[in-house]
């Protein structure tokens, strides 16, 4: 028979406690003397082979395909797990840049821009035309008592016009500042 000695670890104190074994355990000797064992092999402690046994040896003879199984008959060779390769291909792949480009607020001045037209970068013509300030203007300067040709002058004043916007490569329309 054999005696054991606990130790608590929760209040760190020994733990005197005689607790008799009756059955000797995996790798303890029996009754008798108390010789240490061998701790048990690495194959044993993770039972390599006792799971996966090893394939028959091969046979001499000629090679179909087929392996021997343990009953003499032909059987599929096992499927094994590979790494797929990658196949370069053949076909280059072709990145289109697309440019997405955020609205332009057109006021009196140049912009500098893509024009969507011509895909080019270009700072834009300005081009001023009479628009309804224009003719509010002339209007209020003739109620005022300039008949003498004075009320005409908003016509040669560029801040009292409306002011087009045109690429300069290939005079396209891209925008209109509108003063009223």
């Amino acid at each position: 028979m054999q005696s054991l000695f606990l130790f608590s670890f929760v209040t760190a104190e020994p733990v005197f406690t005689k607790v008799k074994m009756s059955a000797p355990g995996l790798y303890q000797a029996a009754a008798g003397p108390s010789i240490p064992t061998a701790p048990p092999t690495y194959e044993e402690t993770v039972a390599i082979n006792s799971y996966f046994p090893t394939p028959p040896a091969p046979m001499p003879g000629p090679t179909t395909g087929l392996v021997t199984g343990p009953d003499g008959k032909g059987m599929n060779p096992p499927g094994y797990y590979t790494q797929p390769v990658s196949v370069p291909n053949a076909n280059p792949i072709t990145v289109q840049t697309v440019y997405v480009q955020q609205p332009v607020s057109f006021f009196d001045r140049p912009v500098q821009m893509c024009c969507p037209s011509c895909n080019k970068m270009i700072v834009t013509q300005l081009s001023y035309n009479a628009g309804a300030l224009t003719w509010l203007s002339c209007g209020s300067l003739c109620l005022l008592g300039c008949i003498a040709g004075c009320c005409f002058i908003p016509f040669c004043v560029d801040a009292l016009q409306d002011v087009d916007h045109y690429c300069p490569n290939c005079k396209a329309l891209l925008g209109t500042y509108k003063r009223l």
